[in-house]
């Protein structure tokens, strides 16, 4: 792939839209209910298909729905949630720092009463961390460090020799059921295990009194993995444009430009587009809260907001992408309430795509587009002959 690979000035757009896919309540999906005018007449100069964002069967997480979108085999790509969102934080890490994803949450009576402590707010999330940064600053000669994130999330930095990501997550994945403990998966991890339950016991003291966030979650211990730069890989310029940490992480990680102002909702994003649009050549926009309404069962809020972003997207229309594509990383349908194993919706508009007659844009649709069904890794070369960047293989 990387030898075909030529350059011109097309420009692409990748738009994510989180946990878009879904099951139907009362005959409908949240995308067949949606009012999506502007979807459905962008899906007549557009070819629509299903892409599978990791295998047949196989419910993928976030880290691997990207590393798919953007090209890489996600099976190859071990990485968990702490380095994503440690980079996405703008945190600096190296060989002997292990990164960890907090979960703020509400224990009551030895189980989890909720895995997100209520969705906390941010800035909620800013006064425990630094509850905790006053507390535990090290433990057993390694150093003790906490970022607050956005919502409940946060992340954890452990500092010190010898640390290993061989440890049972503590998150249980649904309310209701009592946390794991961080106990070694290897015989390296023992250290590093030692390490978090003395963390878990002291945090549990200093948390005692808060009504909602009085304990927290461990998930995605990590250490910074190699990866190639995807500029490189793709001789593309290109720009993430993100509010979430992790999935700033996850674009930092393979070598984007994430800007070096915050972005706190998608009016921002778009700003953000529309004010770097003469730099770059690739750009990946992500929309999170639709993932967030699935994830809370919320079917209404997620068609809501399927609406919201449909009402934003003749601004996205005005610049002039050769290519645009608008798909997502995993389903979350709200009758889960959490990512499924579903094929994902896919749309591809270039000026050089077949021209389709116009549809609903919605699962049904996609399932019987000109694209078909296939693996997300095969996205980003998609993306690359459309906005004519791929010369001919062979004679």
């Amino acid at each position: 792939m990387k030898e075909l690979v030529i350059n011109n000035n097309n420009k692409i757009l990748l738009i994510i839209l989180d946990g878009l896919g879904g099951l139907p309540l009362d005959g409908k999906t949240e995308l067949e209910k949606a009012r999506t005018p502007n979807l459905d007449e962008l899906t007549g100069k557009s070819e629509l298909g299903l892409i599978i964002p990791v295998d047949y069967g196989i419910t993928p997480g976030s880290g691997p729905g990207h590393f798919a979108l953007f090209g890489y085999n996600p099976l190859e790509i071990e990485i968990g949630r702490g380095v994503l969102e440690a980079l996405g934080l703008g945190l600096k890490l190296d060989k002997n720092t292990l990164a960890i994803r907090g979960n703020f949450a509400t224990y009551k009576d030895g189980v989890i009463v909720s895995r997100r402590a209520g969705r906390i707010s941010t800035e909620e999330n800013k006064r425990l961390c630094e509850k905790l940064k006053r507390e535990i600053k090290s433990i057993k000669g390694c150093e003790i460090e906490f970022h607050s994130g956005v919502g409940h999330r946060f992340v954890i930095l452990i500092k010190g020799e010898n640390l290993s990501a061989e440890i049972k997550e503590t998150d249980p994945q649904k309310d209701g059921l009592p946390p794991y403990l961080p106990e070694p998966i290897l015989e390296e991890g023992k250290k590093t295990s030692e390490i978090l339950k003395i963390l878990l016991e002291k945090s549990t003291e200093v948390l005692k009194d808060e009504k909602e966030a009085n304990y927290f979650l461990l998930r995605g211990y990590s250490k910074v993995p190699k990866i190639e730069n995807f500029s490189e890989k793709y001789q593309l310029k290109s720009l993430a444009i993100a509010a979430y940490p992790m999935y700033k992480g996850i674009a930092s990680l393979i070598g984007m430009d994430v800007p070096k102002s915050p972005v706190n909702n998608w009016e921002e994003e778009i700003k953000e587009l529309k004010e770097n649009y003469d730099n770059y050549d690739f750009f990946y926009l992500h929309f999170k809260e639709i993932d967030i309404a699935g994830e809370d069962g919320d079917f209404e809020r997620k068609v809501s907001l399927i609406e919201k972003f449909d009402s934003l997207l003749p601004e996205i229309l005005k610049l002039n992408f050769s290519v645009i594509a608008i798909t997502s990383d995993h389903s979350t349908p709200a009758l889960l309430k959490s990512h499924s194993w579903h094929p994902v919706p896919f749309l591809l508009y270039s000026s050089f795509s077949r021209n389709n007659e116009k549809v609903k844009f919605c699962e049904k649709s996609c399932q019987k587009g000109s694209l078909g069904i296939f693996k997300a890794t095969k996205v980003l070369p998609l993306l690359l002959a459309y906005s004519l960047r791929l010369k001919k293989f062979g004679a």
